[in-house]
């Protein structure tokens, strides 16, 4: 089976990600506009009518935005947990409104079958009004979805063990937020527990804990005023190597662009 993944956008301008089979594909979170996500897919092969479904991680605005427009103009189903579809029916920032028929209701530690792919949403600690995770295999591989995370979890760490290929959060470096512009408060929320993770926290826990079966890990949400995706990357390749894993031998590190989309990476498995 051949697997792809993309990111269409990854950061608080707008975040969408696309993992796909040859016959069926997903979208996980549509927080950039409809004609921009119809743009990409064109370039780069992703057929609208082969997408089974879009899972929404939490209803802040940069997860959201063209999520209405997807399901009703391409009849996709919506699938998240009851409090986030609420939480998307009060959003200002879903500039067109779901219908009933296309809301899909998730439990979270549940296992749901779409397609090739055995999906299960789990809980992580954001500011959101709930906020998902999700764990997604598809033949044979796992790959996992963990943006917008304030820290890692004893439940979220129990998902990134089983992970082949990582999509997770590196929003701000430490030193470029205290000395950043940002207001005391909004400092304040991005750097507590329910906010949003660190590099140096990412990394350090990754290179302590490594996952067995990691091969790719895709550096998401990095911050426009208080990162870089050199220093994001440096930071991983310093804690890897602290623990003697080597980034490029020993497993790939991607940070993934704001607001371009990523290279399609393909990957063959055995089933």
């Amino acid at each position: 089976m051949n697997i792809q993944f993309m990111s269409l956008g990854s950061g608080s301008s707008g975040n969408c990600y696309f993992l796909g089979t040859k016959a069926h594909g997903l979208f996980i979170d549509a927080g950039i506009g409809i004609r921009n996500i119809q743009k990409i897919a064109k370039n780069y092969g992703i057929k609208m009518e082969h997408i089974r479904g879009v899972l929404v991680t939490h209803d802040h605005a940069d997860h959201i935005k063209a999520v209405g427009h997807l399901a009703e103009k391409f009849n996709i189903p919506v699938y998240t947990t009851r409090e986030v579809h609420e939480g998307l029916d009060r959003n200002y920032g879903m500039t067109k409104k779901l219908s009933d028929v296309h809301k899909r209701f998730i439990r979270k530690k549940e296992t749901l079958q779409i397609a090739d792919f055995t999906i299960t949403c789990f809980d992580v600690p954001h500011d959101a009004t709930d906020n998902c995770g999700f764990c997604i295999e598809t033949g044979g591989k796992v790959f996992s979805f963990i943006t917008d995370i304030g820290h890692i979890t004893e439940e979220v760490a129990q998902y990134i063990q089983r992970t082949n290929y990582l999509i997770i959060e590196a929003n701000y470096d430490e030193a470029m937020l205290q000395t950043g512009p940002y207001p005391i408060r909004l400092k304040e929320r991005i750097a507590s527990p329910n906010g949003h993770m660190c590099n140096r926290e990412m990394a350090y826990y990754l290179a302590c804990h490594f996952p067995p079966g990691l091969q790719h890990v895709w550096l998401c949400h990095l911050s426009k005023d208080n990162n870089r995706p050199d220093i994001a990357l440096q930071t991983v390749v310093n804690a890897f190597q602290k623990q003697g894993i080597t980034v490029g031998q020993d497993v790939k590190v991607t940070p993934l662009q704001r607001t371009l989309p990523s290279n399609m990476f393909s990957f063959e498995t055995e089933e």
